[in-house]
């Protein structure tokens, strides 16, 4: 029987190796997967590789996790913003690397990986810092940057319901980046608000099908439900 939930989150984070590259839901704060986070911060796995839309607000969530000092570079779009305090202080003290990719493109780069392309060319960034040192190419009258898919190791997640069989379903906003993300990295942890009886997912609000899931852990309502 298939069954991927778990009750223990520190055994399931704990597979998070040093230098491993992770992938974590959420815009802002919506849908960002602050339970398991939080679990990664007391396992302590260090020199970590974060993509994620930004830097961590305050001093919870990702910020926790760079306050920590767990974490070596960021893969991110947006990772400033008026909480985002953690990440300035030690990007200003040369204390965390940074790749500054613009949303869309890091949309097409998870997106990429997940289906198995090598590459894409994107118009964004053409002519400016971020496509220095990059191949660029002229198609049908138009300048493209190339761009290399963004994989990882693992993928946090937060959903809304799931099955046994890894099934996901999202609540409005909070669906953003994980659908991607769980199917661009080699493990997915998702936290779920609810684990459901197999069956009871309507086939047709399913997002992210349980092949792209290897563990589902039941949280509850999220402590940071903003």
């Amino acid at each position: 029987m298939i069954d991927k939930t778990s009750e223990d989150i520190r055994a399931v984070i704990s597979q998070i190796h040093d230098g491993a590259t992770v992938m974590t839901s959420g815009f802002g704060v919506a849908g960002k997967p602050f339970e398991l986070i939080d679990a990664l911060v007391e396992h302590g796995a260090k020199d970590l590789t974060i993509v994620s839309n930004n830097a961590g607000n305050a001093e919870y969530g990702l910020a926790a996790l760079l306050k920590a000092g767990q974490i070596r570079k960021i893969i991110c779009s947006y990772p400033r913003q008026a909480d985002s305090y953690v990440f300035d202080e030690l990007y200003r003290a040369n204390k965390i690397e940074l790749e500054l990719v613009p949303q869309g493109t890091l949309v097409c780069r998870i997106e990429a990986a997940a289906m198995g392309l090598g590459a894409v060319f994107t118009p964004t960034g053409y002519g400016t810092l971020l496509a220095e040192g990059k191949e660029t190419r002229e198609i049908d009258g138009k300048h493209y940057v190339l761009e290399y898919p963004i994989k990882a190791d693992f993928a946090l997640v937060r959903a809304y319901q799931g099955d046994r069989w890894g099934n996901l379903t999202y609540r409005k906003a909070g669906r953003n980046f994980g659908p991607i993300m769980a199917a661009a990295a080699k493990c997915t942890i998702a936290q779920v608000q609810e684990v459901v009886a197999l069956g009871d997912l309507n086939p047709e609000h399913i997002v992210t099908p349980g092949i792209f899931v290897q563990h589902v852990v039941e949280t509850g309502v999220p402590h940071y439900d903003f």
